[in-house]
């Protein structure tokens, strides 16, 4: 087959899943959700495109907040989403659900005249369909005329254009008109229409695959070599049949009179935590191994591994494995039978699924508080002016920035609560300090609440950021206190799904050496703590750099990487940091503050410059520096060029 732009589109539902995080009880009784991408297409295209695919989805969203989450989402986790259209008339779809115990789940789905189910045949590009080597579909899609018409449609072009079909049974009587809003997680009943129905259509497809109760549904018996037997009278495609803690097994040809005499692959013994969307992971693992030219052990035991991590985690999508995360999984087992309990595993998952890409970061940074405290007294300007200047020191960096990635700014909540608030959607990268100024051993903001609960409440896009005064010739009274905080710290903001940035200044404790830095980096990689990004103080020597990169990515070789701080220094020496520190490919950029707002934040809180005048000084000397670290760059690559 020649080259195509994308290996799979997927087709069908798209939407809002509001998972419980009450695991136990029923769906009357949880308080809280969390707020995940749904719907089977959904799901297999991220699962998919997780694995190294070049995913589509065709499917349509509300014209609202939901609908662009899902578009934004899709975009984060690499889902080609041209061919998602937004619906003006109709809402995102909705699914409610919960954990009751490992094999139940109370699920309402609210799709009455949902956006997904909008879908016209107008929506199908004929030119987007070939770009394609296969294309999906799931069973849900062919459950009402219309949606049917569209989802034919989109199989026999690709048909005709040569490239692959797949169906996913993905049987929801629920969905069918066969069981009551409250039935949700029934998984069959048996009709006669939808038997029919989804043997006229089983003939457009190469692929099939379902569960032993999707295909009695299917086949129309509920015996399942009968009905594998039934479908394979309406279809020449290979079918798939997955039988839970027992694996899946794959029928080319005729089907024997054994189920277990089909092709299988190796499985997973692990702890069930949930089974909602293990089926969605599986798809997207099969379709890995099939599109891959695996034949179909393989095939179907990639798909197994990603099926055993959909059922150890929350959540249906983010719950799927990475490429990286699925390789280290099958080349070492099943080290823990509760895979979300493995550490070293779910290290892995969060750091190679953590979506956007920052491959060069400059920051304004203005999270400074105690410094605009002492400037109010000197000045006699009232501390409430602080928020005020904050909100400049935004706008200067949104001027600079101006729309482009690779920006980003540090903001406290005590003085720039309202710049954190206009910061959120501006595409800006934000961190957000945690410690008291000046502490040492740590102590948290208050407002953190004893047990950093309140973290709870931080967007998703914010970042962790804590700073810590340590130094390799600590005492081990201090490296245990300081640890204890950041500990806590790291394990409240992964349980809240927010990143990480460390800063480390040992300069400000004692003498340093070129190996200073890379010490106190080993320390914390020992205490089982990994920051996603590191934030250090410049090194005066290519040697020291090594050091210190060489630290982390032993350590993490999925760290986000490092950014330099910039101690108040004049603008020139930074530059000339930045030469030095360019040539290290885990140092991202810089995060500066009073270089930039310094002498600036003085005037401004004397009275003598107006905002407007305070922005444009702020923003040039931001602009400088991010023209620096620029060029910088482009030195750095000339010069690995010439090696």
């Amino acid at each position: 087959m020649a080259e195509r732009k994308l290996d799979l589109i997927t087709i069908g539902r798209a939407s809002v899943d509001l998972y419980g995080t009450q695991v136990g009880g029923r769906l009357e009784d949880m308080g809280s959700f969390s707020k995940y991408i749904g719907g089977s297409p959904t799901n297999i295209a991220a699962g998919a495109s997780r694995l190294g695919l070049r995913t589509a989805l065709i499917t349509r969203v509300g014209d609202e907040h939901f609908g662009r989450f899902i578009r934004e989402q899709l975009e984060r986790e690499g889902v080609n989403v041209r061919a998602v259209k937004t619906d003006p008339e109709r809402l995102t779809a909705l699914a409610i659900l919960g954990i009751r115990d490992d094999n139940t789940f109370p699920l309402i789905f609210y799709r009455e005249n949902c956006a997904d189910m909008g879908l016209a045949e107008e929506d199908i590009d004929p030119e987007f369909i070939s770009s394609a080597r296969c294309v999906c579909a799931t069973g849900t899609h062919l459950s009402h005329p219309n949606t049917e018409a569209v989802v034919l449609k989109a199989i026999r072009l690709a048909r005709q254009f040569g490239a692959r079909t797949a169906l996913d049974i993905d049987f929801r009587p629920n969905l069918w008109g066969l069981a009551g809003h409250g039935e949700g997680e029934s998984r069959f009943v048996a009709s006669n229409r939808v038997t029919t129905k989804l043997q006229s259509n089983l003939d457009l497809f190469d692929l099939v695959v379902g569960t032993e109760e999707e295909f009695h549904i299917a086949g129309g018996d509920t015996d399942t070599i009968a009905a594998l037997a039934n479908v394979r009278s309406a279809t020449a495609a290979t079918l798939v049949c997955k039988r839970g803690p027992m694996g899946a097994v794959a029928f080319t040809g005729a089907i024997p009179s054994k189920i277990e005499d089909g092709e299988s692959g190796e499985g997973f013994e692990v702890e069930v935590f949930n089974v909602l969307g293990a089926g969605d992971g599986f798809m997207a693992g099969l379709l890995k191994g099939w599109l891959t030219s695996r034949n179909w052990p393989a095939s179907i035991r990639i798909a197994n591994a990603c099926g055993a991590f959909a059922v150890s985690r929350h959540g249906c999508t983010p719950s799927y494995p990475s490429e990286v995360e699925l390789d280290h999984f099958l080349e070492t087992g099943v080290k823990n039978p509760a895979l979300r309990k493995n550490r070293e595993l779910e290290q892995i998952h969060w750091a190679t699924n953590r979506g956007r890409a920052w491959p060069v970061l400059r920051v304004f940074a203005f999270d400074h508080r105690s410094q605009f405290e002492e400037w109010c007294i000197s000045s006699g300007a009232s501390p409430e002016r602080i928020g005020e200047f904050k909100q400049l020191c935004l706008e200067a960096a949104l001027s600079v920035s101006d729309g482009r990635d690779g920006y980003g700014v540090l903001c406290d909540s005590r003085f720039g609560r309202d710049a954190l608030h206009k910061a959120a959607g501006s595409g800006l990268w934000i961190g957000r300090p945690t410690e008291l100024p000046g502490s040492r051993p740590i102590r948290l903001e208050p407002d953190l609440g004893a047990d950093v609960g309140e973290l709870h409440e931080w967007p998703l896009e914010q970042v962790v950021k804590v700073l810590c005064f340590c130094h390799p010739d600590d005492g081990k009274e201090m490296w245990e206190s300081q640890l204890q905080v950041l500990e806590r710290l790291f394990e409240a903001a992964r349980r809240c799904r927010l990143e990480t940035l460390l800063e480390v200044v040992p300069s400000k404790v004692g003498l340093v050496d070129d190996a200073s830095c890379s010490t106190v980096v080993n320390r914390i990689y020992g205490a089982g703590l990994f920051p996603d990004w590191w934030k250090l103080e410049p090194a005066h020597s290519d040697a020291a750099w090594q050091r210190t990169c060489n630290a982390v990515a032993s350590h993490d070789p999925h760290c986000r990487g490092i950014v330099l701080l910039g101690l108040d220094a004049p603008e020139a020496d930074l530059v000339e940091n930045f030469a030095t520190a360019a040539r290290h490919s885990l140092v991202k950029g810089f995060a500066v503050g009073r270089t930039i707002f310094g002498t600036t934040a003085k005037k401004w809180l004397e009275g003598q410059l107006d905002n407007s005048s305070a922005i444009e000084i702020m923003a040039g000397r931001f602009r400088a520096l991010c023209e620096g670290w620029d060029q910088a760059m482009v030195a750095a690559r000339r010069s690995f060029a010439k090696d």
